[in-house]
This record gives structure tokens, sequence and C-alpha cells, in this order.
């Protein structure tokens, strides 16, 4: 009886597509690109991409060097390269960020190190715009 319970649990978990929590763990490296529907947490090293849906945190003890693609991030550790955030990027004090940010609002604490360009949500429209509208105004004449 209860095995038959544990398949009807097994097939309706496994038809959901429910945000999931992954975490990389301090002391652990891991090189690749990763993908995924829900948060992040890295404490560990990761060489690669992340491209997530959810909120990515990076904590005091963890490393990214790659590209990042995420809704949110909480970051509190050391990341090299570029970081697009579709919503809110946050940089603790004890983040170090060196690489280019985009993101749609940014709150800095005092004590973080940034190092690279960053460009927020109107602001890269408007560049996009003007420089393409160079191009129609060379175009005509």
């Amino acid at each position: 009886m209860s095995s038959g319970m544990f398949n009807k649990a097994s097939a309706k978990s496994a038809g959901q597509d429910s945000p999931s929590i992954n975490i990389i763990g301090n002391g652990t490296q891991l090189t690749g690109d990763i993908r995924s529907n829900g948060d992040f947490r890295v404490d560990g090293q990761l060489v690669g991409t992340i491209n997530i849906k959810g909120k990515l945190v990076v904590g005091p003890t963890g490393k990214i060097e790659g590209e990042i693609v995420c809704q949110n991030a909480d970051i509190s550790g050391e990341i090299k390269g570029k970081i697009n955030v579709a919503e809110l990027l946050t940089l603790k004090a004890t983040a170090r960020l060196n690489g280019d940010i985009v993101t749609g609002k940014i709150a800095i604490e005092p004590e973080a190190q940034f190092t690279g360009t960053c460009s927020m949500g109107g602001v890269v429209k408007n560049m996009q715009t003007e420089s393409e509208s160079r191009k129609e105004a060379k175009a005509a004449v």
C-alpha cells in the first residue's frame, strides 16, 4: 500500500516544474555551465556561465569566473566576468566584482569593490536608440 502512495507522489512531483534551490558548498569547485529555473547559492568556486531565472546569492567564500545572467543577485563574494541582472543587483561590503554590469537597479554597500562598467535600465535602451539614430542619419546623408 505504501509503495503505491510513493509512486503517486513521485509522478506528481515529476510533472511539476517547481523552482528549486541549488547550492555549491564551500570547498566545492565546479567547472562548467549552469542553467536553472530556480534560485542558486554559491559558497564554493564556479568557473563557467550561470544562467538562472531566480535569485543568485554568492556567499563571502563564493567565487565565480564567467558570465552570469539572473533575475536578482546578492553578492558577498568574488566575481570575475560580466553580470546581467534583470531586476536588482546588491553588492555587499565584502563583494569584489571585476567585470561589466548590466542591471535594472543596483545597491552597493560602502566597502564593496567594483571595477568595470555599469549600465542600468533605461540607460542601455537610450544608448542603443542613439546609436541607431546616428546610423539612420548617416544612411540618409
